[in-house]
């Protein structure tokens, strides 16, 4: 499993201002929705369940909601580089403005958690985040994404 593998590059947004983590997953159900075919309710919904549990904001400027849902084959990831940062209720209290959704089969399983730890180890690259916040254009974040050494799961 690889990220470019789980990133389609039509899955990759900039967004100037974000009003709420509500509207931030409203975007990304929306790319769930144009991208993957999910009805973006569904993955809002989704996304917000799981938020429930605990925020999903990891450190450092970065999020990682994920979500289980019908509808899905295979898992299939979303990201969004926010140019004016957003409360987010992360683990170190800063808000966040790299935002990598994942969303997985019901029945993934071994796949969802490989894939999440796929995506939090390329998160946590500082030099890989660094290049996400210096670029603006969809395209060069989806190849910075899916070109570094940390892509490959174990």
């Amino acid at each position: 499993m690889d990220l470019s593998s789980i990133l389609a590059p039509a899955a990759v947004k900039v967004v100037g201002n974000m009003s709420s983590k509500r509207r931030l997953f409203l975007d990304l159900g929306e790319i769930a929705s144009s991208v993957l075919g999910l009805r973006q309710d569904d993955s809002v919904d989704a996304l917000l369940e799981r938020e429930s549990l605990g925020p999903t904001g990891v450190g450092h400027g970065v999020a990682l909601p994920h979500a289980r849902l019908n509808g899905l084959d295979r898992v299939a990831g979303a990201f969004v580089r926010l140019e004016q940062p957003l409360k987010f209720g992360s683990v170190d209290r800063q808000p966040v403005d790299l935002v990598f959704a994942l969303f997985a089969p019901l029945d993934a399983g071994v796949e969802h958690l490989k894939a999440l730890a796929l995506v939090s180890r390329t998160m946590r690259d500082p030099s890989i985040c660094a290049k996400l916040r210096a670029n603006s254009d969809p395209t060069t974040l989806h190849a910075i994404l899916t070109e570094s050494p940390a892509v490959k799961a174990a």
